[in-house]
């Protein structure tokens, strides 16, 4: 027997991740992702419609558990997330360079960035309500009170320029306060995302709470835009003349849209992206005589 001088590489299989499975595209397609050099990486699925629609009613489905938890088991979860992924440092920083045409000691500042940031939110889990409510100054025998709920379901647009840190900055304020949301990753960089799904599949998050789809960004968009059961927005991956479009079909049922802006990702987030996607309840209660 010749002794064996080689082994077929294992190539990753990549796949959507909605309700807490990783289903094939329904439509069956593919579409190859290449890395900055035009070298193949892997054949991602080419999301359609119809998962666009799927992944609004898994989001749908969880949204009541996720946001009747308590703000401090959210965080708890979201810290939990922190450290799967600093687990799996090594395997971001690789995908992020491929992805993106950085060097290994750019991407690995980029995914620290993001790791640190996603444990920045989910410290901000029971925090949001003391910046985002609170009692009102009123004139009569009545206390009146305001508190931050979240919006529902939100349907977000990844950057197309920041495959990780961009994502983390999308996704994590959204959920963190009880939204659950539909991810389109980067189109031409999904890899990050679709990975990231792993980690979501194997923390504590329920399942539906993040369903994050690969695809053509456009073709993705409209459905989620049109969507009666979608509450919000955000425009992050969208450009100036799709962001309008999208706007335009969102009027239909009032959703809530954040426009898409010139983002420095590594800059201090804010509070922006918490305030965004929650309402105001206000409880009028009265004090008695």
């Amino acid at each position: 027997m010749s002794e064996l001088t080689g082994r077929l590489s294992v190539f990753k299989t990549y796949k959507l991740y909605v309700g807490g499975k990783f289903p094939r595209s329904e439509s069956g397609r593919v579409y190859e992702v290449t890395d900055s050099k035009g070298t193949w990486l892997a054949n991602a699925p080419l999301a359609s419609r119809k998962d666009a629609r799927d992944s609004v009613v898994a989001a749908r489905k969880a949204f009541g558990g996720w946001s009747g938890a308590t703000a401090y088991n959210r965080g708890q979860i979201l810290y939990r997330i922190a450290e799967m992924l600093e687990g799996r440092r090594d395997q971001f920083v690789a995908e992020v360079a491929a992805a993106e045409g950085l060097s290994k000691a750019k991407a690995t500042a980029q995914v620290d960035a993001a790791i640190d940031r996603w444990v920045w939110y989910a410290g901000w889990s029971d925090k949001v309500a003391q910046i985002a409510g609170g009692a009102n100054p009123v004139a009569g025998p009545y206390f009146n009170l305001s508190s931050p709920e979240p919006t529902g379901v939100v349907a977000v647009l990844a950057p197309q320029d920041s495959s990780f840190l961009g994502l983390v900055s999308v996704i994590a304020p959204a959920i963190v306060t009880g939204n659950t949301v539909v991810v389109a990753a980067a189109e031409n960089a999904p890899l990050p995302a679709l990975s990231l799904a792993e980690v979501l599949a194997t923390s504590d998050l329920p399942g539906g709470v993040v369903n994050i789809l690969s695809g053509r960004t456009t073709e993705l968009a409209a459905p989620l835009a049109a969507h009666q059961d979608v509450n919000a927005l955000d425009l992050a991956g969208a450009d100036d003349a799709l962001a309008k479009d999208l706007e335009t079909a969102a009027a239909d049922n009032l959703k809530r849209v954040l426009r898409p802006s010139a983002a420095n990702w590594t800059a201090d987030p804010g509070t922006g992206r918490l305030l965004t996607f929650l309402e105001t309840k206000t409880v009028w209660h009265p004090m008695g005589v």
